[in-house]
């Protein structure tokens, strides 16, 4: 049985491992002109997410088979240590291979793995690696429902073969222990079955199971068995895809949950990419993080919210509703609902964005308040600012952006505009209603408004009723 890895790396075991990672498929399932291994699970490509568990291995190298999407599969992966491998042609799984173990030593033990199977742990892959001293390892599993994979074939405990689901008869189709495609085995012995292995099936194609058989002429064939199937489920389908998005998101959610973070609910808990909590903090459900994110301690978020590259500071409420994208967040800011920090906005301590405000390219200063229906971008607003409803920045001329600068202690009316550039010194007060469009100075109070009038005897239009 497959166990967890231990505290000692891959190689104080094996000295010479290197790891095979077929990602070459087309990917017709997924009705997509995107590569399979490029499509993202949590935010990062699928490849990724394997490549980031074989750099837990220590292996020696690392080898790549691409071949669908030409060159984006390893454009994508320019800052990785990896041999790349072209598949000009997919001829199988067992081609596939045939084409990265030429540049692989035959004093190494080789360990087969699939750009396309997330979810497979550290652990399974040490242990498949470790049975392969001087012999075949594979990985089997055994399923409810095992339509659509090679079955095991043994002679009693020995493994014999594997069969494809196309040319399995009846009776092979009746068995539940499955291929995972999963293998180890010493380079040498490895290159030699591969040599062998013919293209007489239903597909046409060189099967890498076929190894199985050849090495089980002449040697023990060892299996190890999946204790946990999800680790093995390959994506072949935008269906699949989201029932392995949902299995990697709940085991995430339940990890930060052990490591003090309440979530309302794990199924409805989305983290994408790095994401980092203090102590204490409480997260409601449909939540969604895109790293990387940072969050500091006793940290509130709300239903509904979104958080993209950003950093929340201690002691934060972000009531329900509300897209944080870009920004940083002071200690003991309170923000929403229904609020839009969006990139360029950092807001100092005890800062207040309430309900349907958007801060865009600005700094909000300590203590200052924008809290209903308001519009703040490419500005500077100093400490103890109060931003009444409907005031906004008219930062954009049609051609560039402006900045506005407030003072600390400026009070600005309700459904008041300040055309950029413009300054209001500390201490300011711009009245209800008006529209600035020169700086006004410390201290003072800022009106600009037509003269109110009154029409004696005005009645409202009405509606022709013959119409």
């Amino acid at each position: 049985m497959c166990g967890k890895p231990g505290p000692a790396t891959y190689n104080t075991l094996i000295m010479a491992l290197e790891v095979v990672v077929l990602a070459a498929g087309t990917g017709t399932r997924m009705r997509s002109a995107v590569p399979k291994v490029l499509h993202n699970l949590a935010g990062r490509p699928l490849l990724a997410h394997v490549l980031d568990t074989i750099e837990k291995l220590d292996p020696s190298a690392v080898h790549v088979v691409y071949g669908h999407g030409g060159d984006a599969v390893p454009e994508a992966f320019a800052d990785r240590q990896v041999n790349w491998v072209l598949q000009a042609q997919q001829l199988g799984t067992g081609h596939a291979v045939q084409q990265a173990v030429d540049h692989i030593s035959d004093a190494s033990t080789v360990l087969v793995v699939y750009g396309d199977v997330p979810l497979v742990s550290a652990g399974m892959l040490q242990d498949l690696a470790s049975a392969a001293s001087g012999t075949l390892a594979v990985l089997t599993a055994h399923l409810a429902d095992p339509t659509g994979y090679g079955r095991v074939l043994r002679n009693g405990e020995a493994i014999t073969g594997v069969v494809e689901e196309k040319d399995a008869d009846a009776a092979q189709k009746k068995l539940s222990e499955i291929n995972t495609g999963f293998l180890a085995a010493p380079a040498a012995k490895l290159k030699t079955w591969l040599q062998q292995v013919g293209n007489d099936n239903a597909q046409g194609e060189h099967y890498l199971t076929d190894v199985i058989a050849l090495a089980a002429q002449t040697s023990k064939v060892l299996g190890r068995t999946a204790d946990n199937t999800n680790e093995i489920l390959g994506v072949n389908s935008l269906i699949e895809l989201a029932q392995v998005e949902r299995i990697y998101q709940v085991r995430r959610a339940q990890q930060l949950m052990l490591e003090g973070v309440a979530i309302s609910d794990p199924q409805r808990f989305d983290a994408r990419g790095e994401v980092t909590f203090g102590s204490d903090c409480a997260i409601d459900i449909n939540v969604v993080l895109e790293g990387p994110v940072n969050i500091g301690s006793n940290v509130s978020i709300g239903p509904n919210v979104v958080i993209r590259r950003s950093v929340i500071s201690d002691n934060v409420v972000i009531h329900p509703n509300c897209v944080i994208e870009d920004a940083t967040v002071g200690n003991d800011c309170l923000i929403g609902p229904f609020a839009r920090i969006r990139p360029g906005a950092a807001l100092a301590a005890e800062a207040h964005i309430g309900n349907f405000v958007e801060i865009k390219n600005s700094q909000i200063g300590k203590g200052s308040k924008v809290n209903h229906l308001a519009y703040i971008g490419d500005s500077s607003i100093g400490e103890n600012v109060n931003i009444g409803a409907g005031a906004i920045t008219c930062n954009y001329d049609g051609a560039n952006k402006h900045r506005t600068k407030i003072g600390d202690d400026v009070f600005v009316g309700s459904n008041s505009q300040l055309v950029a550039p413009v300054s209001i010194g500390e201490g300011a007060t711009v009245a209800a209603g008006s529209t600035i469009t020169n700086n006004v100075p410390a201290g003072a109070l800022a009106v600009s408004r037509s003269k109110q009038r009154h029409i004696a005897g005005w009645k409202r239009p009405r509606k022709d009723s013959k119409k």
